[in-house]
């Protein structure tokens, strides 16, 4: 009798681990599904509200503009241009999306940030780049290159990373992503800018700061 316990027992845990590597968004059952604001001549498919396929057009699938340099006059020195699923409705369930991101000269950056649903891999195409990524506690490893004109680099999904113009001219990277709507946390912006703010005396003791250096560093974000 013990030994079938122990055998059912064996047998529940392989089927969760099984069905928790398993996990993940389910894959697309048809062709594509453009995603749609409205209601009007729309169909729920995989969970999301979907295009009637035969009123589907060539623009669904198309977006413009990349070849356009972004106003990096801000204060981090950067500008990201997204093309997800926001820009090109076709994105919508095929799981992958497209940014631009312009530097500016001698220290423009796209701060330390993590894409909370997406994989990111980068490649320069103008500049010179430092760039890297922490990994999670406790280790936390730093990972970092110095890229230059084709040089690739991978972000993992989650990790907190990011990109450092140490050129003295503009640099230009395009980088892919493993979702259509991968998000972005800036980490300073998160932390230091919440609405409504986060007790400085939190922050304080979690930073190791001053608690006027933490209501001061609230103030910029």
């Amino acid at each position: 009798m013990k030994g079938v316990q122990h055998f059912l027992v064996f047998f529940s845990l392989l089927i969760l681990g099984v069905t928790l590597a398993s996990a993940s968004d389910p894959s697309p059952l048809q062709d594509f599904c453009v995603a749609l604001n409205s209601t009007k001549h729309a169909v729920f498919v995989n969970g999301k509200l979907c295009k009637d396929p035969k009123l589907a057009t060539a623009d669904d699938f198309f977006f413009s503009g990349l070849d356009k340099p972004g106003n990096t006059s801000n204060a981090v020195g950067s500008r990201v241009t997204p093309v997800n699923v926001d820009q090109i409705p076709g994105l919508n369930t095929l799981g992958i999306s497209l940014v631009r991101i312009d530097y500016a000269p001698n220290g423009g950056q796209n701060p330390p940030h993590t894409h909370p649903r997406a994989t990111e891999i980068l490649v320069v195409t103008k500049g010179t780049l430092y760039v890297g990524f922490v990994t999670s506690n406790p280790d936390n490893r730093l990972f970092t290159k110095v890229l230059k004109t084709g040089d690739v680099f991978v972000f993992p999904v989650g990790l907190i990373h990011f990109q450092f113009n140490i050129g003295k001219t503009n640099a230009i990277a395009f980088a892919g992503l493993s979702s259509q709507n991968p998000g972005v946390i800036t980490i300073a912006n998160a932390v230091f800018g919440s609405n409504p703010a986060i007790n400085s005396e939190v922050l304080a003791k979690g930073f190791k700061l001053d608690k006027k250096m933490v209501e001061y560093l609230q103030t910029q974000f």
